[in-house]
């Protein structure tokens, strides 16, 4: 037995109410995981192998692959087999997101592109909150009955607690089952009691692939319910100057002085800049795929959502799985990952970057 992580049990925090009533509301309420242990015993890498033109590559043979951890070459194994996928599908249902609900209730038509026949898929909701409507299921009808039954909730989006469970979740999954969390959400985190590099060091340990569909900044500023301003009762609008002699006539009133023309959008674009800027920041959605060697797309539109859930499922369906005991498991701290293909430099081998090693040898 190696390294291990180990992460402290927390105690609950308030359950603030939600705005209004959750489809979970019969399922039990998510305050905090029971506390746990990840030993690395054996570290699954799974690996997208495309050529110079970005275009997947197949048929490559074990042989051809080279692993090396911190820098040591593996003794390793490779599966170019089908392994059943259990699939966690994290969804954001906060209040901000509600106008675009209706588009992300049709996401349980689609996960069958990536569990298939034989994997399983359970259903994490979160907002302030986290419950799990439905636990893992073969079932696609009640995945998709679920997700329809989504309704929206407070404004929290606890982001990392959503996925800390849903590692915890996929950590009691069959140790030959591909673990995926899908997580659907904006890429903000507020309220969560998990420390964000404990989560990250759990989903490396426990072999979690974390596929990330943003839903983007900008559709949920656009969407979101806007308080209306009130009306001025102590100024005729009517009797106000209009600019170049312009008549005040209700029509002339309204377009000078109307909803249509206040300044209601600089809030929106002062968020948009921001968001902008954030660019260059690594949010946690984004730290989650990097750490995991997962995809990220950005949903504005149903069509992206169906697009990203496609691509989701290619890559998946399309990785060899590596998979090592380490030699050099006793040295503590962050373990790198590279993979090379033999007698093909021109290909790109795509995995996880590595995973984190707390302590020494147990």
């Amino acid at each position: 037995m190696v390294a291990v992580v180990a992460l402290a049990q927390k105690s609950p925090a308030p359950n603030p109410k939600p705005a209004s009533p959750s489809a979970s509301d019969n399922a039990p309420a998510i305050d905090a995981i029971t506390s746990f242990q990840t030993t690395v015993q054996n570290i699954v890498a799974p690996v997208l192998v495309t050529d110079r033109d970005g275009n997947i590559v197949d048929a490559l043979k074990p042989s051809q692959f080279h692993l090396y951890d911190n820098g040591v070459e593996q003794n390793i194994s490779v599966d170019t087999s089908y392994m059943p996928i259990s699939l966690v599908v994290a969804i954001e249902k906060s209040s901000r997101v509600e106008a675009i609900l209706p588009q992300l209730k049709k996401l349980g038509t689609l996960l069958t592109q990536i569990t298939g026949k034989s994997g399983e898929a359970a259903v994490l909701e979160f907002d302030c909150r986290l419950a799990t409507p439905v636990d893992f299921t073969t079932d696609n009808d009640k995945i998709k009955v679920a997700i329809e039954n989504l309704k929206p909730g407070c404004g929290g989006t606890r982001l990392d607690d959503a996925v800390e469970h849903g590692i915890y979740m996929l950590s009691k999954r069959p140790a030959a089952n591909r673990r995926v969390l899908l997580l659907v959400s904006e890429t903000r985190d507020e309220g969560s009691q998990a420390h964000l590099k404990e989560v990250l060091a759990m989903a490396t340990l426990a072999n979690v692939e974390v596929d990330v569909v943003d839903i983007s900044q900008l559709a949920v500023r656009l969407t979101q319910k806007q308080d209306q301003p009130y009306p001025r009762a102590d100024i005729d609008i009517a009797n106000q100057n209009l600019p170049m002699g312009i008549p005040s006539t209700p029509t002339s009133a309204e377009q000078n002085f109307g909803l249509s023309n206040r300044a209601q959008f600089v809030p929106l674009l002062k968020e948009i800049f921001i968001d902008t800027k954030a660019i260059f920041v690594k949010d946690h959605s984004t730290q989650f795929a990097n750490a995991t060697g997962g995809s990220q797309f950005i949903f504005y539109r149903q069509r992206g959502l169906e697009e990203a859930i496609q691509k989701i499922s290619q890559n998946l369906h399309s990785q060899y799985l590596v998979s090592y005991a380490p030699s050099n498991a006793g040295e503590g701290g962050f373990h790198t990952i590279n993979v090379t293909i033999d007698r093909e430099p021109t290909y790109q081998a795509h995995t996880r970057p590595g995973y984190y090693v707390g302590g020494g040898k147990q």
